[in-house]
């Protein structure tokens, strides 16, 4: 079992499933994104556009737990390279748990129902809120944007690490 938790060398089966799972599940936003923004109205955009709250709510969830979980480990968990990085990663953690949140209050503002997985998660109620529009509706799509840059910015220093031989952090994610 003590390969579920993390270690000072590598980060444990929990960290890596919550990791790449995420992963997954952004670049699967980014597709979304993309397929609604570049062919817009099309059988490909109604598909995929249809699971990007979803989706959201599904990341913003997770997000939590794997905040809740480095807390967790926080005494196990490898050291960060530098300063830069663990700013970058809280930046990161950040737009994680913003981005959908200010969509959720995005979704509640404008009065519409909002269901995922066959679950009420808000109700419709008549009306709007535009206090509540109004961020999401200047700030979600741009911070999203930025959560992509970030991300590759991310991987590239991972990658960048790894083949200057310094520290190869990406091994302590992939667990090898």
């Amino acid at each position: 079992m003590s390969n579920l938790h993390d270690s000072a060398q590598r980060y444990g089966a929990v960290t890596r499933l919550l990791h790449w799972g995420m992963a997954v599940l952004l670049g699967w936003q980014f597709v979304t994104v993309l397929a609604h923004s570049l062919l817009e109205d099309s059988a490909l955009d109604k598909f995929v556009w249809s699971t990007h709250k979803a989706t959201g709510l599904v990341l913003m969830v997770l997000v939590v737990i794997r905040l809740l979980w480095a807390l967790y480990s926080h005494n196990r968990r490898p050291a960060a390279v530098s300063a830069l990085a663990r700013l970058g990663h809280l930046a990161l953690y950040g737009l994680l748990f913003v981005i959908p949140f200010i969509a959720l209050l995005r979704q509640y503002g404008s009065g519409r129902e909002f269901v995922a997985f066959g679950m009420t998660v808000m109700p419709g109620f008549d009306g709007k809120i535009e206090w509540m529009i109004a961020p999401a509706s200047l700030l979600h799509g741009n911070l999203g944007w930025l959560l992509l840059f970030m991300v590759i910015g991310h991987a590239a220093m991972a990658f960048i690490h790894r083949r200057q031989g310094d520290e190869d952090v990406l091994a302590r994610m992939i667990g090898r």
